[in-house]
């Protein structure tokens, strides 16, 4: 077999060194050699700093670092970290950025490395953690609406971070299995393709998760909770049921099956309509009026996330 010349200097192949064949979906062959280091595969990449920009400005790209996928993340500056920024990045990356630690630190620079191994973390079990993060969500966000449970709202706008970490997990995920074949059997990706149906599902439950947060949010504004038999709670009950069965579709190979997932999303969706309080300006009114467009967002997103189910079931010939 005759390999390009460039390509093997650039891995450093040297005689006697195996390389492995992959078929490829397209029909085509990967070549990889084993003879690629740790060092050599291993990305890092250096920021600076700037001191002009906010802290959250520095963080934003800080994690698009970590999302491309760098493995070391160096964050330096020549003036030193203030003790506020020091604390924002950290505490930040913390919170956000899952398996990402900080491993060193001095005046002048934060080091970060992400220690996750992708086979303890498959795709499948990230999508199934944010679901059950988000599911949990909408179900104690209605429990503050009944019983106007001001301390249940609160809870559910902190796991929010959760689910945004488990959401950018998953994006980090999906763009190295682009560049890497081995990675994608590993985390559970059979096609190249279904990274981007697996994209939008998992910002669509994300999306669910921030209307969980906004229905908490307009709980928290409220005088008083809602009686149990409101029909409010007849729709969270219908969001719920189809946002489950939007996740579940994922799993169904029948696309027929999978779109009567979608019309009972949007018949919930329209259900919604229906319930919308004609006089907007009484006590509560406003809330109420937000958290049913919330409800309907929920509908309409799971919605969202059976159709693509059904374009990841359809296969090429």
């Amino acid at each position: 077999m005759s390999l390009p010349i460039k390509w093997v200097r650039d891995i450093g192949l040297e005689a006697g060194d195996t390389l492995t064949l992959t078929p490829m979906p397209n029909k085509t062959l990967l070549v990889s050699s084993s003879a690629v280091s740790k060092e050599h595969s291993s990305l890092n990449a250096t920021i600076d700093y700037i001191h002009s920009d906010s802290a959250e400005n520095n963080l934003r790209i800080l994690i698009s670092h970590y999302l491309v996928g760098y493995d070391v993340i160096r964050l330096t500056t020549k003036k030193g970290f203030s003790a506020y920024d020091r604390k924002f990045i950290k505490d930040s990356v913390r919170q956000k950025l899952i398996g990402l630690e900080l491993i060193e630190e001095s005046r002048n620079e934060l080091v970060f490395q992400c220690l996750l191994n992708y086979n303890d973390l498959p795709l499948t079990r990230v999508i199934r953690n944010m679901y059950g993060l988000v599911l949990s969500m909408l179900e104690d966000s209605m429990t503050a609406l009944r019983d106007h449970n001001v301390e249940i709202a609160e809870d559910v706008v902190q796991r929010d971070d959760d689910v945004d970490r488990f959401y950018l997990l998953a994006v980090r995920q999906l763009k190295a299995s682009i560049e890497d074949i081995e990675l994608s059997e590993k985390i559970g990706i059979r096609h190249p393709r279904e990274c981007l149906g697996y994209r939008l599902i998992t910002k669509s439950i994300e999306r669910v998760g921030d209307h969980a947060v906004k229905i908490a949010k307009s709980v928290m504004k409220m005088d008083s909770g809602v009686n149990a038999d409101d029909p409010i709670f007849k729709m969270a009950d219908l969001s719920c049921k189809v946002f489950e069965s939007s996740i579940g579709s994922m799993a169904e190979e029948d696309p027929q099956a999978i779109n009567k997932i979608v019309v009972e999303a949007k018949k919930a969706s329209q259900f919604g309509v229906s319930l919308e309080p004609q006089n907007c300006e009484g006590p509560g009114n406003i809330e109420l009026s937000m958290i049913l467009e919330s409800l309907r967002r929920v509908s309409e997103y799971s919605a969202d996330i059976a159709e693509v189910a059904i374009n990841m079931n359809i296969k090429r010939v």
